[in-house]
């Protein structure tokens, strides 16, 4: 399956069942919200494919993994029904990822921002390339990563991510992430990185798919009510994102300004 998305695109190839999940956006691999949507459909999909067992999930190009929210989105938001729906698509995807009765395996190769991380963060198991360097942005932008926070803090703790969130503008790197538990591994080299994905993935798809999902559903206890706290966040940076401190932060990083 390939759809072109708002400038983007989602791509799934299955091979012997491993689904590898990739995303592409001319921005730095930005998510607009058409692409989230595309995501959210296209992991539910995949969950319920008998003939799927693992899925990868990556983005194209050769820099950013994921530059998050798209600028260009947020700059054109006009009403807070407009935001409320650009905001959810990131729950929307999360939750996907975390009701997915198959393991998602994370590829990593470049920097993530915002979203970036928040997706890395909702994979059940991660690994990255050593230019994976992370950052939430929001802060900086006017508002705040309230609806990718909870996958964020569930993999790093509530500490860490209060660092990444507050020192909105200052990267962490990828080491600094697989420290905390980001990223399981950090690779020196793309080819080191893609074969780890590889052989990760051919060894869970011929694992039990039972006890894969079991695992998964234990690991992923306590989340329950993330259908509802991920809603709730998204009202907070809809509200957050028509404000006029969050509309001239945007006006100025689109035009160059630091902030």
């Amino acid at each position: 399956m390939h759809d072109e998305i708002q400038n983007g695109s989602v791509h799934i190839a299955l091979d012997q069942g491993i689904a590898t999940l990739s995303f592409a956006h001319p921005a730095q691999n930005a998510l607009p919200g058409r692409l989230l949507s595309a995501l959210s459909d296209a992991v539910e999909a995949l969950g319920r494919d008998t003939a799927v067992q693992v899925i990868i999930l990556k983005s194209e190009g050769a820099r950013a993994f994921c530059a998050g929210a798209s600028f260009g989105e947020l700059s054109a938001l006009e009403d807070f029904g407009q935001s409320l729906e650009f905001f959810s698509g990131f729950a929307r995807v999360i939750n996907a990822m975390r009701k997915c009765p198959k393991f998602i395996i994370g590829r990593v190769h470049g920097k993530a921002v915002g979203g970036g991380v928040g997706l890395a963060a909702a994979t059940d198991y991660c690994l990255a390339s050593a230019d994976a360097a992370i950052k939430l942005s929001e802060l900086a932008v006017g508002f705040g990563p309230f609806v990718v926070g909870p996958a964020i803090e569930r993999k790093i703790g509530t500490s860490a991510m209060s660092q990444l969130a507050i020192a909105a503008s200052t990267w962490k790197s990828a080491r600094w992430a697989m420290e905390k538990g980001l990223y399981a591994d950090v690779y020196d080299t793309i080819p080191e990185l893609d074969a780890a994905v590889g052989t990760l993935a051919r060894q869970l798809s011929t694992s039990n798919p039972e006890a894969m999902q079991a695992l998964k559903s234990v690991c992923w206890q306590g989340t329950e009510d993330w259908d509802a706290l991920l809603a709730a966040r998204a009202v907070i940076s809809a509200r957050l994102a028509l404000s006029p401190f969050t509309k001239a932060a945007i006006a100025a990083f689109k035009s160059g300004q630091k902030y």
